[in-house]
């Protein structure tokens, strides 16, 4: 496994000025509880989750038990067992989310948002599905009906996650763009799923330009070429999806709680901003001229 060092490093230091601010916020009712410190900080935690996600393990209880016991102990002395583990996740949520944060990149001007499915169970089982009942829905992508959530997220032509956001399978693609495009400006492109006069009209006004394909019944429009080009460079943000789900593994059905299955969305999310090699745009010398 590469780079274990560089990644505890990344998140320790982060933590390190977290807990500061976060006992600042915490709200304490007078009660006194016992708080016995677990053996596996929070930083070694959730650094097993991101390197998990970074791993061809397809299921956390073989990564723990079959390589992480055996062959990192060198790197974390004080293990604890599988079942203790697995309740130590839904500690680390919030520290999970705040770390994501500080690990968006750069906005460019140049930005592509699109939404991908997040399946739960399979259609056959949705009636059996306890875990997710009133959390997740029922939804329609162009691979048809599914039961769960979508994922949605906005990149820069680098690769780099800029804003993501999480809804119910049913909600449509268009309802959290003004919340997931805060602070992001210049270009946005996307597919025909988010044509909206209303949506373009709101994000122009916060100097965000809303760039869509047309549908068949649409009267063609003139566009700029280095529009065009960058409109269809839109599988640039096709590529990451597919990455997540296969690579960074953020979707699956085995999931026993709700809050299990936030750790695992949002560790494979920052497992791919570890990523050193990600999808990008390789832009020649006469797009660069467009652009400068």
């Amino acid at each position: 496994m590469d780079n274990v060092v560089e990644i505890y490093c990344s998140v320790d230091d982060f933590m390190k000025e977290f807990w500061v601010e976060w006992i600042k916020k915490l709200l304490t009712s007078g009660e006194k509880k016992r708080n016995k410190p677990s053996k596996l900080s929070t930083s070694e935690v959730m650094t097993i989750m991101i390197l998990f996600h970074r791993s061809n393990y397809r299921t956390l209880k073989h990564f723990y038990l079959g390589y992480v016991c055996k062959h990192m102990q060198s790197y974390f002395p004080k293990l604890v067992g599988y079942s203790q583990f697995v309740r130590l996740e839904q500690s680390v949520l919030i520290p999970l989310c705040s770390y994501l944060n500080s690990r968006k990149g750069r906005v460019t001007g140049i930005s592509y948002v699109d939404s991908t499915t997040i399946k739960v169970c399979h259609n056959k089982r949705i009636y059996r599905n306890k875990v997710f009942s009133g959390l997740a829905a029922r939804g329609k992508s162009t691979m048809g009906w599914f039961y769960g959530f979508k994922l949605h997220i906005i990149i820069n032509e680098h690769g780099d996650l800029l804003s993501f956001c999480i809804t119910k399978g049913n909600v449509d693609d268009r309802k959290p763009l003004k919340k997931i495009t805060k602070n992001i400006i210049g270009k946005l492109f996307g597919d025909r799923g988010y044509i909206s006069k209303k949506h373009f009209e709101e994000l122009m006004a916060n100097g965000l330009q809303l760039i869509t394909t047309i549908k068949k019944n649409m009267k063609n429009k003139l566009m700029p070429m280095i529009d065009k080009i960058l409109l269809r460079k839109r599988y640039l943000i096709e590529t990451i999806n597919d990455q997540l789900k296969n690579i960074s593994q953020i979707e699956h059905s085995r999931h026993r709680s709700a809050a299990n299955f936030m750790v695992n969305m949002i560790a494979g999310l920052i497992a791919y901003t570890h990523q050193p090699k990600k999808p990008s745009l390789n832009f020649t010398q006469n797009i660069q001229s467009f652009l400068a």
